[in-house]
Formats: C-alpha cells, structure tokens, sequence
C-alpha cells in the first residue's frame, strides 16, 4: 500500500467533510431518532458507495482525460457550485 496517497487522500476527505451539510444531516438525524449507532452505520454505508462511485469515475476519466485538465474542472465545478447554493439556486 502507498501509504502516502492514503494519508493525503484521508487527509483532504477529513479536513473536507468537516462540518460540512452531510454532518449536520448526521447530527440531525442522530438527535432526532435517539439512534445514533444506526445513524452512524447508514452514513458510513453511504460514504462507502458515494467514495466507490467517485473513485471508479475517477479512475475511467483518467484513461481519457488527463489529471490537470481533471483537477482544473473539479476546481471550477467546486467554485460554481459553491455560486450556486450561495445565490439559493441548488
């Protein structure tokens, strides 16, 4: 195992997902149910199948696209939708 894509990639997902909508979803619905064991197991279950779907895109765009040209659209996807919930659009 490369050890050192892991740390990044666990690094970036950590520091990214902090505090972000899907936590307060979790912390939510937590405080809501009184199930915190089954909340928690229901978002660990999503994560896994969103990051298997993201990586296996990530993975079939690189065979086509290179990783620059990935990064940049990424970055201006990110801005843009960040545009869009801040004008209440999405």
């Amino acid at each position: 195992m490369d050890w050192k894509i892991f740390s990044a990639t666990f690094a970036a997902v950590f520091v990214a997902e902090l505090a972000d909508k899907t936590q307060l979803v979790g912390i939510t619905m937590a405080s809501k149910s009184g199930k915190p064991a089954q909340v928690w197991m229901g978002s660990v279950a999503a994560y896994i199948i969103v990051t298997a779907v993201s990586v296996l895109l990530g993975a079939m765009a690189s065979k086509f696209i290179k990783p620059d040209v990935l990064k940049d659209v990424g970055a201006v996807l990110f801005v843009l939708l960040g545009i869009l919930m801040f004008l209440d659009k999405i």
